[in-house]
């Protein structure tokens, strides 16, 4: 229903990239925290970053389960941390760089984002509020043609290496979340500092606090109209929830398939641990619950896709799907026995990967009170700005 040839041989040719130009130094990224630059460009030569940019600024213009089976695909090479800093770069920054900024700043930063020369962050969470967007405390103060910015954020993904920040301020604090604003910021620029934070899980990718001391933004670095940010934002988090819903079932998938032909291969007590009633019927209980959660983030990638705001849809697949994908992953690694539990097997890398999905993007008890609010409350979102995709 959702899938044609060309999808399917977009996975092939992708499954091959990965496995040639990804794999073979996925370890070595995972020990360091710092992906190499090339991989960036290599990614950008094939286009991976443009599925859905338009074709004016070097992208494909392609429908929405390009993106899921690049999506899919990440899961599979068993680096939550590499995954990461590339969809964070692809479909958080850069989104808000293809629906907001002007014609000027998609020229300067949305062309070399699509074709790897530039990577992109997106910071909105901050030290005292992370799930609580609107209390952020980062403030742009307009002085003549520049805004002058100063706060901190923190838990941002490729915050310390990337090439541009895209912010989320204060322009008019009183206003509370009417007053909030977003900004391309320079990296380089004078005023800004990151740090790199050390995670349980994603070891591979650049995780980072950043501050801002009395940075000076050009006035024409906005994004969108000034005082919308919070629009923005909402606007887009569907897509992101969705996106970790898509990563939770795949990462999920890819451990079930590793135990069971682990299970096929293993002997216990005389025959294969396959053939062992309790353990079959485990893997049949998983199996039933990620392929539930994958036909329902399907279903809610097609309403993106063709122009709906799914925000209930998109909040219920992180929530579900985060949970069942560490459930999952928890239940494979058991049926390895102790060697599930050794670093030298993919699932005890996968397992603390995992536990960031019900954290960020917003936390499981958020989903549920924005769940509860639509469902018991009978509250309505309503986009602000026009679709990220449309097939």
């Amino acid at each position: 229903m959702y899938f044609t040839e060309e999808h399917a041989l977009f996975r092939e040719s992708f499954k091959e990239f990965l496995q040639k130009e990804v794999v073979p130094h996925i370890d070595k990224w995972e020990e360091t925290g710092t992906i190499d630059r090339f991989i960036w460009e290599k990614f950008g030569e094939m286009g991976y970053f443009g599925l859905y940019q338009p074709e004016e600024y070097g992208g494909l213009n392609l429908d929405i389960f390009y993106t899921i089976i690049f999506l899919e695909e990440l899961q599979k090479i068993n680096s939550g941390g590499f995954a990461a800093a590339m969809w964070a770069h692809a479909y958080l920054a850069m989104t808000h760089v293809k629906i907001e900024a002007s014609d000027k700043l998609k020229e300067k930063y949305l062309t070399p984002s699509i074709s790897g020369e530039m990577i992109g962050a997106l910071c909105v969470s901050e030290p005292f509020g992370g799930s609580d967007v609107a209390g952020m405390r980062t403030t742009a103060e307009k002085k003549g043609d520049t805004y002058i910015l100063n706060g901190s954020k923190t838990f941002i993904t490729n915050g310390v290496y990337a090439d541009y920040l895209v912010v989320a301020a204060k322009t008019s604090p009183e206003l509370k979340s009417k007053g909030m604003s977003i900004f391309i910021v320079d990296r380089n620029a004078k005023g800004v500092s990151a740090s790199k934070l050390n995670k349980l899980g994603w070891r591979a990718s650049d995780t980072g606090e950043i501050a801002f001391d009395n940075v000076e933004v050009p006035a024409d670095h906005l994004l969108g109209e000034e005082n919308k940010g919070f629009s923005y934002i909402m606007q887009h988090f569907a897509m992101e929830r969705l996106i970790m819903g898509v990563n939770a079932h795949a990462r999920a998938e890819f451990a079930l398939d590793y135990a069971i032909n682990y299970m096929s291969e293993r002997e216990a007590f005389g025959k294969k641990i396959n053939e062992f009633q309790a353990l079959r019927h485990k893997i049949a209980d998983m199996m039933s619950e990620v392929t539930v959660i994958k036909e329902f983030n399907y279903s809610t990638a097609y309403k993106l896709g063709n122009g709906d705001y799914p925000v209930k849809e998109a909040s219920m697949s992180k929530l579900l799907s985060t949970k069942i994908a560490d459930e999952v992953i928890y239940g494979s690694l058991q049926m390895l026995g102790g060697y599930g539990y050794m670093e030298d097997y993919p699932l005890a890398r996968m397992f603390r990967d995992s536990r960031l999905g019900p954290i960020g993007g917003g936390t499981s008890e958020i989903l549920r009170e924005i769940i509860a609010k639509m469902v018991i409350d009978k509250k309505e979102y309503k986009a602000p700005i026009k679709e990220v995709f449309k097939s």
